[in-house]
């Protein structure tokens, strides 16, 4: 397999993996008092990540 083969592969778990952290972090926010906005920040961080994620997956032709 190729390392592109491999990224193609690899990518829609990193998004999938972010979606599940970034909903994860949105719930924690909502029970965590003083960290509440910074949860929120990283869970934004994380959705902006993803987003990238996309991008590389069109430019590499999508996944596998």
């Amino acid at each position: 397999m190729s390392e592109m083969d491999k990224l193609r592969v690899l990518l829609p778990h990193w998004i999938e993996h972010n979606g599940e952290h970034a909903a994860e972090f949105r719930d924690w926010a909502e029970r965590a008092g003083p960290a509440r906005e910074e949860l929120l920040r990283a869970a934004a961080a994380l959705e902006e990540s993803t987003r990238a994620l996309r991008r590389a997956l069109e430019a590499v032709g999508g996944p596998s």
